[in-house]
């Protein structure tokens, strides 16, 4: 018996304390041995011939497994390596590794894992800068809907191949909907349309991107942003019908410029406050800004550009008393606007992305169509939600 202890002890001894606490349980001592198992070398206890007991499978000097096993499979709390050689603590059933914990470059990881030994299943790491991601894996990346937090800094959403994509919104009646106007809703090519401003519902959300719709689309339009002015020379004939129209129905309206690269912020700015209207109780005048890369150069480059987006902003906000909102394309954030941190951490955001998830950014107003329906209007109209509900609106 002193002899068959002794051999057990050495035979685990490089196994760390922790391997042998067992949650109190008492594991039944069976014969020691040494053997040939499935091709690899196993030494530990046994039972008719097979693993059961403690033990450890190794091929070579490499370590397969070591644990608990019971009638040949491996059963209980054991660890392994993964092949870059990191650890795992893991529980096993039925020869499968169902959750562990590892610690590797990528920092500490605890949750499932697949028969690869990846992170697949539901998992939280936590890295070494001190994110937390925490939410679903596959195959050894964030894939689907998880959470990670980092300081301040929150992000919720849908991941996919370790890539945050954002929010998947859930589109129902209870967001608050709005539409953008501009000549194109009255004139297609020769034929000029009206608006029945009496019947304005939204019908269709555009096929442009998925979208996780509950029920039925039949929505109440809540705002209505009315384009106005374009640079410095250009109105648009159907701003003052709409406006007192939508005003007229009940609707929170607004006024929007498009900004062009052939005159200045200030320029625009004028032209824009003499030719619209920006009541107590309007919403936020907006600056509508999709220069191309190439107007942007003729304009002499994007801090040149900035420059005068800033002057028409805060022209506006000096004239009105109303903070501007800024509408800018997915694009656009991605090229242009941390080159302007104040404006991007001074005004609010009203983005055009036309993809299935929410954007990764600070806004109030997310475009998620441009080619939705609404009764009451001919042809497609922009979509859009309202980054809230009724009581931040």
């Amino acid at each position: 018996m002193k002899s068959s202890l002794r051999n057990l002890l050495s035979a685990f001894l490089f196994m760390p304390l922790l391997s042998f606490v067992f949650n109190g349980c008492t594991v039944k001592t069976n014969d020691v041995a040494k053997m040939s198992w499935q091709g690899k070398t196993y030494q530990g206890q046994t039972l008719h011939g097979k693993p059961d007991g403690l033990g450890t499978l190794t091929d070579g000097d490499s370590i397969i497994y070591s644990g608990i096993w019971k009638n040949g499979l491996r059963q209980g709390k054991g660890w392994t390596l993964d092949s870059l050689g990191n650890r795992i603590d893991g529980v096993w059933n039925h020869d499968t590794l169902t959750s562990g914990v590892r610690r590797d470059s990528a920092g500490l990881y605890k949750g499932d894992f697949n028969r690869q030994l990846q992170a697949n299943g539901y998992g939280t790491l936590i890295d070494h800068q001190g994110t937390l991601y925490e939410g679903f894996w596959q195959k050894g990346s964030r894939r689907g809907f998880g959470f990670s937090s980092q300081h301040r800094f929150f992000r919720v959403g849908e991941w996919k191949d370790d890539v945050y994509k954002g929010e998947r919104l859930n589109y129902n009646s209870s967001r608050l909907y709005g539409i953008d106007l501009s000549k194109y809703q009255h004139v297609k090519g020769k034929r000029h349309y009206g608006i029945d401003w009496s019947r304005l519902r939204i019908t269709h959300l555009g096929t442009l991107s998925k979208k996780n719709v509950s029920g039925h689309v039949n929505y109440k339009v809540s705002f209505v942003f009315i384009k106005s002015t374009e640079g410095s020379s250009m109105l648009n004939p159907y701003y003052l019908s709409d406006y007192a129209a939508s005003r007229k129905h009940g609707y929170s309206t607004g006024t929007y410029h498009y900004f062009t690269h052939r005159s200045s912020g200030s320029q625009q700015a004028a032209f824009f406050l003499s030719n619209s209207r920006v009541a107590q109780n309007d919403l936020p005048p907006v600056l509508d800004l999709e220069l191309l890369p190439s107007q942007i150069r003729k304009m002499g480059g994007v801090t040149i550009m900035w420059q005068n987006v800033r002057a028409w902003l805060r022209t506006v906000e000096h004239r009105t008393g109303k903070r501007p909102i800024l509408y800018i394309s997915q694009t656009f954030v991605n090229r242009y606007l941390d080159s302007a941190p104040d404006i991007k951490h001074s005004y609010p955001i009203w983005i055009a992305r036309y993809g299935e998830y929410k954007p990764d950014i600070k806004l109030k107003i997310w475009q998620l169509a441009p080619d939705g329906r609404v009764d009451g209007i001919h042809g497609e109209v922009d979509i859009n939600v309202f980054n809230g509900y009724k009581i931040e609106f």
